[in-house]
């Protein structure tokens, strides 16, 4: 029984959610198993550039370190917001959340080759944390029981609970400016005189992810009725029978 449960509620996870966060679990499982080396996943540019080990741009975002506390806690919130974001304001519009992923994973990069990081899993969560605090700017929330603030206010806590536990201050201030460009290009500017769209989405990507609308005029078309009669006004009733 619980086994379906946990199937079930698997299956119901929206897909961007879904493959991220198992994509993180198997490739830290594989490390725990020792099938591959953190040395075969950490972000390296000499490698990447020279001898093209590309998957280490990717890998970079999956690891987050042996099973342990930082292991979960970086899990339970990057499930936690990537499952709010896609599922809110990112709702029906799959292909532009993959876009969110492809538009911070490529800005990390680039700030990776200057600043000395070797995984950035926790940038990236920290990122969707800013873009759905920034969305979500009256929601109250609470840290352990312990402080009550606002939600844009949460990827400071975050910092702070971060640099507490040893984390270097770079991989959570990366997070957070790729989280504020994002959140600038496309909530802020936008929305300025003379703004527009700057980051667009691929078509091929909407048509592979984002479901089809509905016709807006399919309402508009008369209902069949079954039985091919006309289903019409009733008649006036006629004269009462006469009785024989």
């Amino acid at each position: 029984m619980a086994y379906q449960t946990f199937v079930q509620e698997y299956l119901q996870m929206p897909i961007i959610t879904r493959g991220y966060t198992t994509a993180c679990v198997l490739t830290t499982l594989a490390v725990q198993l020792e099938l591959v080396s953190p040395f075969q996943l950490y972000f390296n540019p000499i490698l990447i550039v020279k001898q093209y080990q590309l998957w280490r741009l990717i890998t970079t975002f999956l690891f987050f370190g042996t099973f342990g506390f930082n292991f979960f806690f970086n899990m339970i919130f990057t499930y936690r917001y990537c499952r709010m974001l896609e599922e809110g304001s990112f709702r029906g519009r799959t292909a532009d959340f993959l876009m969110m992923f492809i538009f911070g994973s490529a800005c990390m990069i680039i700030c990776a080759f200057f600043v000395n990081l070797l995984f950035l899993g926790q940038a990236f969560t920290i990122m969707l944390v800013y873009v759905w605090a920034r969305r979500n700017p009256f929601i109250r929330m609470n840290f352990f029981g312990l402080l009550n603030f606002q939600a844009p206010y949460l990827p400071w806590v975050l910092l702070g609970f971060s640099v507490l536990l040893g984390n270097t201050v770079w991989v959570d201030l990366i997070g957070m400016a790729v989280g504020h460009t994002y959140y600038f290009i496309e909530d802020v500017f936008p929305t300025q005189r003379g703004g527009f769209r700057i980051l667009k989405t691929p078509h091929f990507l909407k048509v592979l992810l984002d479901p089809v609308p509905e016709d807006p005029d399919y309402s508009a078309l008369p209902e069949e009725r079954p039985g091919g009669f006309n289903w019409g006004p009733d008649p006036p009733p006629g004269p009462a029978p006469v009785p024989q």
